[in-house]
C-alpha cells in the first residue's frame, strides 16, 4: 500500500525504520478522527458502550436488585436515596433500569445475531445462485413481507407463547427478511467484480468463492445492517413488552415498566413512566446514530462526499 493511499484513508505513512504504534494508540486515533468527523456518531458510541457496561455490570452499578422491595420507600419522587425514585411496590427504578439494559441487550443482539446469520444466507445464495433459486426465494420474501410486521410477530408469540427466545425468534423471522433484500443486493454488486469473474475462470468452488471473496466485501453492509437493526429490534422488544408479549416478570423490561405500574400511575408518579421511556429513547438514538455514522464510513459511495 503507497503512502498515499495511506495519506487518503486518514493514517499517516510510518517512517522507515520508525517503530510502529501500539495497538491500542491506533485504535484510540482511530476514534478520535471518527469522533472528529462524525459527532453525532461518536455521541451515539457512547450511549451504545454505557448500555453495554450498565447491562454485563448490572450487579456492581445497581445498588439493589430488580425485585428487591425496599420498606417504607412507595412511591417516592428522585432523590439521593433513590436517584429515579421508586415504584408502587418500594422498588428502585434506577435498579429497574439499570437491569432493563441487560433485557434490552440481550433480547437484541441474540436478534440481530439470528436474523443476520439468515438473511446472509439467503442473500448471499439468491445472489449467487440465481435463476429459479433467486426467483423462488424473493418471491417467498416477497409474500412475507406483504404482511404487516405487528400481525406476524403477535402471530407467531400467540402460538409460540410469551417468553425470551420466542421474542427473540418472531423479531428476527421479521429482521432477516427485510436485511436479506438489502445483502442480496450487495452481492449482486461484488458479483460483478473482476476477481469474482477471475476466481470462476479458474475453478474455484462454490464455497470458497462465497467465502473468499463474497462475504469479505459485504460484510460493511451487515455491519452497518446489524448496528442500525439493533435499535428497531430493542425498540421492537420494548413495544411487544408494552403490549403483554414480552419478557415475563419478574425480570425487568423498559416496555413492561411503561404499560404496568408506569401508564397506571402516571399522574401520581410520573417518573415510573418517564425513565423507561427517556432509557429507551437513548438507546434507539445512540444505535441509530452510530449505525448512520458507520455507513458514511464504510460505504465507499458516501465517503467521498461527507
Amino acid at each position: 500500500m503507497t503512502s498515499a493511499t495511506l495519506e487518503l484513508n486518514g493514517a499517516a505513512p510510518t517512517p522507515a525504520g520508525a517503530r510502529p504504534r501500539p495497538a491500542a494508540v491506533r485504535w484510540a486515533l482511530a476514534a478520535a478522527r471518527f469522533a472528529r468527523r462524525k459527532p453525532l456518531g461518536a455521541i451515539g458510541g457512547v450511549i451504545v458502550v454505557a448500555m453495554l457496561v450498565m447491562a454485563v455490570f448490572a450487579e456492581q452499578i445497581a445498588p439493589y436488585r430488580f425485585d428487591e422491595t425496599i420498606r417504607g420507600a412507595r412511591m417516592k419522587p428522585p432523590s439521593a436515596a433513590h436517584w429515579l425514585g421508586t415504584d408502587n411496590l418500594s422498588r428502585d427504578m434506577w435498579s429497574r433500569v439499570v437491569y432493563g439494559a441487560r433485557v434490552s441487550v440481550t433480547v437484541g443482539f441474540a436478534t440481530i445475531a439470528l436474523a443476520i446469520v439468515v438473511a446472509t444466507a439467503i442473500g448471499v445464495s439468491s445472489a449467487y445462485f440465481g435463476g429459479v433459486w433467486d426467483l423462488a426465494v424473493q418471491r417467498v420474501v416477497d409474500a412475507w413481507l406483504s404482511f404487516p410486521y405487528l400481525v406476524i410477530i403477535l402471530s407467531v408469540m400467540a402460538v409460540l407463547g410469551p417468553g425470551r427466545l420466542n421474542l427473540i425468534i418472531s423479531v428476527a423471522i421479521i429482521a432477516a427478511a427485510t436485511n436479506s433484500r438489502v445483502i442480496r443486493g450487495a452481492t449482486l454488486g461484488v458479483m460483478q467484480s473482476q476477481f469474482v469473474e477471475a476466481a470462476r475462470a479458474i475453478g474455484c468452488g462454490h464455497a470458497r468463492i462465497i467465502v473468499r471473496h463474497l462475504l469479505p466485501n459485504v460484510l460493511a453492509t451487515i455491519i452497518i445492517l446489524a448496528t442500525i437493526g439493533l435499535g428497531a429490534v430493542i425498540l421492537a422488544e420494548s413495544a411487544l413488552s408494552f403490549l403483554g408479549f414480552g419478557v415475563p416478570p419478574p425480570y425487568p423490561s423498559w416496555g413492561a415498566m411503561l404499560s404496568g405500574s408506569g401508564r397506571t400511575y402516571m399522574l401520581r408518579a410520573p417518573w415510573m413512566a418517564v425513565w423507561p421511556g427517556v432509557a429507551i429513547s437513548l438507546a434507539v438514538f445512540g444505535f441509530n446514530m452510530l449505525g448512520d455514522a458507520l455507513r458514511d464510513v464504510l460505504d465507499p459511495r458516501l465517503r467521498g462526499g461527507r
